[in-house]
């Protein structure tokens, strides 16, 4: 792929940062994932911040739509029976994350009054927004401000350094989070609008998600009934099947650079090595989502009921959308999201919730391995945050004293509670790696007295933007 040659320019960092400066910094234990209500403290540990960076080249964003503190420890109880292993790996910086819409974030309040988080709590469209462009909004804008008006989104800050861009998502590739880091909608829920601008204004190099129109839940073909909208409609769809969809020039050659069209597993996983089309669309032959909405009983433990196979796993979109990706001598930008933890919270279903974040921890897993073998942590940062927490999830019987998860041993779900069917303000984990972690840490200049150190998530595409300048 042709590097992008954008003109765009961006001032220098204001004020050289000191050599050899120590920051001391709180930070929450290696498993990042403590339970509520423990009374495990954070320790303190030090780093330096480099007074000149190398530019970075990779950036990969990991989210976990949904997830709090407690779903990361449910699956880490699960898989280990311990609450100090994560699933993830290991991670040298850990911090928490505020994720409100509008109003604020009140530690005080929010250990004191349980009904204080399940109120005015975000949307993912929202905290997508806040986390790719440095703005808040109001719930259901993608890409806007309060207002109205446009705000730049990361992906966008990318491509005017010359950086291929991507998103990945186990969802449907227009739904919330995903478009929330390309488009500018006032409407999240205007599908087809907001497909029809990823996929033919957009210069975004690979996009892949579910929402195949000709594909139930569990992979199977329709017969009838086929929904277009998450591929911005009927003609949109056999437009791009037959290569005559109007497209961008994504690599600014001069030239429109049309989508090549992957949606078998096989195709997904050939992707993951040797030559690769310049600009990929992925539409996963599944309807919702990759395993959530499966049938069979929703509220069966973890993998008792058989997953579809047919189906990519998030690990193998996100290493085949590297592989596209890394062909640009400038690097890339990727957001990766695991986007049914959030309905599987929602519906309170433990087990599929495990197995949503299980998969999105394979996922993060898989690409750290990635960066270990062919690229540098000097150049790379890898972050894994959430969006926001789902379902007001504690220990059992917890009735507001915020009781932690009881371990039952790997292998079998723990002991906890739901006590929402809905989003929550309460603060969730954002764990980092590589270059730009130290700057992640400047911006957590508050104080949760349970989590420790936080920062907004406006602040973490704030501190991503002074990386891409």
């Amino acid at each position: 792929m042709l590097g992008r040659r954008g003109t765009g320019r961006f001032p220098s960092l204001a004020g050289p940062l000191l050599v050899g400066l120590m920051v001391a910094v709180l930070v929450q234990s290696a498993a990042c994932s403590r339970a509520v209500g423990s009374s495990e403290r954070a320790y303190v540990t030090a780093f330096p911040i480099a007074m000149r960076r190398p530019p970075i080249k990779y950036i990969i964003v990991f989210i976990c739509d949904g997830c709090g503190y407690n779903h990361f420890e449910a699956a880490n109880l699960f898989q280990h029976g311990a609450r100090d292993a994560r699933v993830d790996g290991e991670f040298p910086l850990c911090l928490a994350m505020s994720t409100y819409s509008t109003g604020s974030y009140d530690p005080q309040a929010a250990w004191s009054d349980p009904a204080y988080v399940t109120a005015g709590a975000t949307d993912s469209a929202a905290a997508a927004t806040a986390m790719s462009t440095g703005v808040k909004t109001t719930n259901g804008t993608i890409g806007l401000d309060a207002d109205g008006e446009r705000v730049t989104h990361l992906l966008e800050h990318a491509e005017r350094r010359g950086m291929a861009t991507g998103l990945v998502t186990s969802v449907q590739l227009c739904h919330g989070t995903p478009s929330g880091f390309v488009a500018h909608q006032a409407d999240r829920h205007d599908y087809p609008r907001i497909a029809q601008e990823m996929l033919i204004t957009s210069t975004v190099d690979v996009i892949m998600g579910s929402g195949h129109p000709w594909f139930d839940d569990d992979g199977q073909p329709l017969d009838a009934d086929h929904n277009y909208q998450y591929v911005g409609g009927e003609d949109t769809w056999h437009a791009l099947m037959a290569g005559t969809l109007p497209v961008a020039d994504a690599d600014r050659d001069g030239t429109p650079d049309r989508w090549s069209l992957v949606e078998a597993r096989a195709e997904f996983q050939k992707l993951q090595q040797g030559a690769t089309p310049s600009r990929v669309l992925g539409v996963a032959q599944v309807g919702a989502t990759l395993q959530q909405r499966r049938s069979g009983d929703a509220l069966a433990d973890p993998y008792v009921v058989p997953r579809n196979e047919t189906v990519p796993t998030l690990a193998e979109m996100a290493l085949g959308a590297i592989n596209v990706l890394d062909d640009d001598p400038d690097g890339f930008f990727l957001m990766v999201e695991g986007g049914a933890t959030d309905w599987a919270a929602q519906n309170n279903q433990s087990g599929r919730m495990v197995e949503e974040l299980l998969e999105f921890a394979a996922a993060v897993r898989a690409v750290r391995e990635w960066v270990d073998a062919h690229a540098r942590w000097e150049e790379t940062l890898l972050v894994v945050t959430s969006d926001h927490e789902t379902g007001y999830l504690t220990g059992p019987s917890s009735d507001g004293d915020w009781a932690p998860l009881l371990a039952n041993g790997a292998g079998a779900l723990p002991s906890m509670q739901w006590n929402s069917k809905d989003h929550t303000n309460s603060l969730v984990p954002l764990c980092a790696k590589g270059a730009g972690s130290d700057l992640l840490a400047l911006y957590a200049d508050e104080v949760d007295p349970v989590r420790g150190p936080y920062l907004d998530n406006t602040e973490l595409a704030q501190a991503i933007q002074r990386l891409l300048r």
